[in-house]
Formats: structure tokens, C-alpha cells, sequence
């Protein structure tokens, strides 16, 4: 099923002019800024997140103005957010193409990605309203504090399912949720509309990050990462937590212990990966995914009226749940 486009469907010109405005603010005509934002937008993305804004300012009335730049601040701190990360995790490859410090240098990088945030704030600034910058500027803090509380979680040897939601809550799902939250009130929404519209975005992304995190466990040229490449960064994720706090053998600990360390090699990370398959760790991880999509299901029960908006946003939170890639 082609689900992007029943999402697009009742945003299809909405979408086009939030392409073009973010086309137009990622242009410049000085040399090495220019060729660095074009290396950005080259890596277009199928617009998760700008989509979702679009598609709950529609559920409460009309895509305006206000919409687009909320929408439009949000994308770009996204994409400040990423251009800072893969510095961070030294990363060389982002969306199948060279990523910005691999292209260019670090220096680069981290100076670009300060002009992208600075850009969403200029952007988020022209919605004029208080409620919708504010998200932002708090957004921007809970990505960050997400960032640094996955690197102590490194360090620390305990292994919590507890840490893993907080981690994933701040580090994707805020993202997801202040998306939802904009829409509704870039149209006036009531409080309770609002709020609602929040906790919607933040189970898609909770059922985002969690799919996300279990490619890893799967070896695949589309998803454009190979096999435990999160453990080998250091990264204990659901699947995994699940089997060994089930099935903790003090083998798998201590291999476990060696992710967080770094000290882990290929081999220890497919027994690892083989662990989590053979005790459950997917099973209970889609278990997971499924109690936050009947959440999201019951904001679109309830709170969407529009039948071409509500076919939308169900065509959403199945193409999150049942992605491939």
C-alpha cells in the first residue's frame, strides 16, 4: 500500500509550499554555506514531522501562515539537531549519503548547524505566537538533555527499560509531540485540543524510535545500516534490555557490560543480536509499539472529525508502525 500518499492526500498543496519555504531557507549565496546547504538538501526525507503539523492544524481548522513557520521552525532544529549528532557520534553517513563532517569537516559542521538553528528561530519567531516559541526554545533543551542522558546511560553498568523510554521520549518522541502540539495551536485549539494533539505526536514517536531500533536487529541494504551497528555505538536497545532482563545469563551481561564500554567486537554484537531474536526481545519490543498505537488510535477516534483527515492520520500511524525503513 501506498501509504505516503493517502497521508499527503488532504496536505498535498500545504506540503508543496512547506518544501519550498524550507528549500528557500537552507539557500545562500556564499560559497562554502551555500555548498554545505545544498549537501543538506539534497538528503530531502519523506517530511515525517512537517506532515504530522500539517495534518492536526487541518483536523482544527485551516493550514495558515502560522502553521507553515511553526512547522518550519521544528524541521529546521531537526535538522540542526542531526547535523550536531552525527559530529557528536562521528558518524559518516546520513540517509545513504556522506554526512556533513564526513563531506566537510567537523568545523563545518557544527557551525552550520548553529546557522540552521539559528534560522528555526528566526523562523519560529514570525508565527508571533508566545505558546509556539516557547515550544521550540523548550524542545531545543529536551533534545540536548536527551543526548547527554544516553551518554551517562553509556557509562552507567545497569541496564533499564525505564532509561531506554526516557532516553527515546526526549530524544524522539518530544520531537513528535511538539510537531502535534504546533499544528494545534497555529489554528487556535482549545487547551484540551492542544494537549491531546501532544500526546498523539508523543506515542507516534515513541512507536517510531522503538521501530527504528529494531532494524537494528536485521540486516538490510534499504535501511542503510548494518546489523548491531547501535550496540556497536554503545547502545542497548529494547529488544535486547528484554532478553537479558528475563534472561540475564552472566555471559550476555558481561557482553552487554562490553557494549557499554566499548569494548565489544563483531562477533560478541550477532551473539548479542541472535539473544534478543531467540528469547523474545522483537516480540516484546512490537508488543511495545502496539500499546502506543492504540493510544494514537484513540486521539483519532475521538478527537478527528474530518473523514480525510482521519484516513490521513491512520495511514500515518500505520506507515510508522509498519515501516520497513
Amino acid at each position: 500500500m501506498d501509504y505516503l500518499s493517502l497521508i499527503k492526500k488532504p496536505i498535498d498543496h500545504d506540503l508543496s509550499d512547506f518544501i519550498r519555504l524550507f528549500d528557500e531557507s537552507l539557500s545562500h549565496t556564499d560559497g562554502l554555506l551555500s555548498d554545505t546547504l545544498q549537501h543538506i538538501r539534497k538528503r530531502g526525507g519523506k517530511r515525517m514531522r512537517p506532515i504530522l503539523t500539517l495534518l492536526v492544524a487541518k483536523n482544527y481548522g485551516e493550514v495558515n501562515s502560522t502553521t507553515q513557520q511553526a512547522a518550519l521552525g521544528l524541521e529546521l532544529l531537526h535538522t540542526a539537531s542531526l547535523v550536531h549528532d552525527d559530529v557528536v557520534d562521528e558518524s559518516t553517513e546520513r540517509r545513504g549519503q556522506p554526512s556533513v563532517n564526513a563531506s566537510f569537516n567537523n568545523k563545518v559542521a557544527v557551525l552550520v548547524g548553529d546557522y540552521i538553528l539559528s534560522t528555526a528561530l528566526y523562523h519560529v519567531s514570525l508565527t508571533s505566537n508566545d505558546e509556539i516559541i516557547t515550544s521550540l526554545a523548550q524542545l531545543g533543551r529536551t533534545l540536548s538533555s536527551g543526548e547527554l542522558l544516553q551518554m551517562n546511560n553509556f557509562r552507567e553498568q545497569g541496564i533499564s527499560e525505564e532509561v531506554y523510554y526516557e532516553v527515546i521520549s526526549k530524544k524522539t518522541a518530544s520531537l513528535f509531540a511538539t510537531c502535534a502540539q504546533n499544528g494545534a495551536l497555529s489554528v487556535g485549539a482549545s487547551a484540551d485540543e492542544v494537549n491531546a494533539a501532544r500526546d498523539f505526536g508523543h506515542a507516534i514517536g515513541m512507536i517510531f524510535q522503538i521501530r527504528d531500533d529494531i532494524f537494528d536487529y536485521f540486516d538490510s541494504k534499504e535501511i542503510g545500516k548494518p546489523t548491531g551497528n547501535d550496540m556497536a555505538e554503545g547502545k542497548l536497545t529494547l529488544p535486547i534490555i528484554y532478553a537479558l532482563k528475563n534472561y540475564g545469563y552472566d555471559s550476555m551481561l558481561n557482553l552487554a557490560r562490553k557494549v557499554k564500554n566499548g569494548s565489544i567486537n563483531h562477533d560478541e554484537i550477532a551473539v548479542l543480536v541472535d539473544f534478543a531474536k531467540e528469547r523474545g526481545g522483537i516480540d516484546y519490543a512490537e508488543q511495545k509499539m502496539n500499546e502506543f498505537s492504540e493510544k494514537a488510535q484513540q486521539y483519532i477516534d475521538f478527537h478527528v472529525k474530518q473523514s480525510e483527515v482521519r484516513e490521513a492520520l491512520s495511514n500515518y500511524l500505520s506507515f510508522v508502525a509498519l515501516r520497513d525503513k
